[in-house]
């Protein structure tokens, strides 16, 4: 089996260093760059304390021999696309469990274009409780909140005072929606957007 540990650390912005601190109880960069490289064993020990501090299930840290990921072979610059030194795993975002609760990513379809959403798009969600401290990252991010009747609210986190929450819906005129006490927030994490052919 080959580990995907240095793929989804890079996926999710974060270095040796932010990895191994994140562990608990932290550890050192070397340690885990032995560790992505297969030079040190990855024992059930080490898949739960790191995937753990990535925020995904250990099992996304494994990958079949046989399965070829999807690649990333070019990054666009300024200057254009440029090569890779070295082409580098893609990472799906079904592989990047949400961090805080531990629940799997939601996905938002748009069917009719609002804002800067087309239709045909599909919005990857980070769900996070109420009392996460993730959530101070989430202000000014789009989400999707939960209202009462199964009925959902979505729009720019805008404001957040004790148990209230308000959102700017995306559409041109729309007011602030505001819900009280809702069960979790979904931050947007990755926009996928079909190209026409």
């Amino acid at each position: 089996m080959i580990n995907r540990i240095r793929a989804i650390r890079q996926a999710k912005g974060m270095t040796l260093a932010d990895l191994a601190a994140a562990c608990e109880p932290a550890t050192t960069a070397q340690t885990i760059g032995r560790l992505e490289t297969g030079t040190r064993n990855l024992s059930l020990v080490w898949m739960n304390r790191i995937a753990a501090a990535l925020g995904v299930d250990p099992q996304s840290l494994l990958r079949a021999e046989s399965t070829a990921p999807a690649q990333i072979i070019a990054a666009l610059t300024a200057q254009g696309a440029e090569a890779l030194a070295t082409p580098r795993e893609a990472v799906l975002p079904s592989d990047l469990a949400a961090q805080g609760s531990g629940a799997p990513p939601l996905v938002l379809a748009v069917d009719a274009s609002v804002g800067e959403y087309r239709a045909g798009d599909l919005l990857w969600l980070q769900v996070l409780a109420p009392e996460s401290p993730a959530l101070a990252r989430a202000i000014n991010r789009d989400c999707l909140v939960p209202r009462p009747g199964g009925r959902f609210a979505f729009g720019r986190l805008i404001d957040r005072r004790g148990t209230l929450v308000g959102l700017l819906p995306p559409g041109a005129g729309q007011k602030q929606v505001v819900v009280d006490n809702p069960p979790w927030l979904a931050v947007a994490m990755m926009l996928v957007r079909p190209l026409a052919p």
